[in-house]
């Protein structure tokens, strides 16, 4: 099998993954590991805590405003937060079922 053919697989079994939503991330690699409740999350960010408690537990999608300010709360950048949702959502649009009909163009 050749390299290039391993990677192109490679790239399929990514993509078959659901990706991981924001708020999970936010969660598990930074609110849980500083021990802090999302009362005092909530609170950093200036946001009600049925807001943060939303996202976190993924009915609520990252908005750009989120981003920003996870990002300044986190020292990261907000693409990489609207990323992850980015990711996810066309995830979820790619496995949903959309009918469409083709396009044709008429040649002249």
């Amino acid at each position: 099998m050749s390299i290039f053919k391993m990677f192109i697989e490679d790239i399929d079994m990514v993509q078959k993954r659901k990706p991981t939503h924001p708020g999970e991330v936010l969660r598990e690699d930074v609110i849980k590991p500083l021990n802090l409740t999302v009362t005092e999350v909530a609170a950093r960010l200036g946001i009600t805590r049925k807001t943060l408690s939303a996202l976190l537990n993924c009915r609520a999608g990252m908005s750009p405003e989120m981003a920003i300010r996870v990002a300044r709360a986190t020292g990261t950048t907000p693409e990489s937060w609207l990323f992850m949702q980015a990711k996810l959502d066309l995830w979820n649009a790619e496995n949903a079922e959309i009918s469409v009909k083709p396009l044709q163009f008429e040649m002249v």
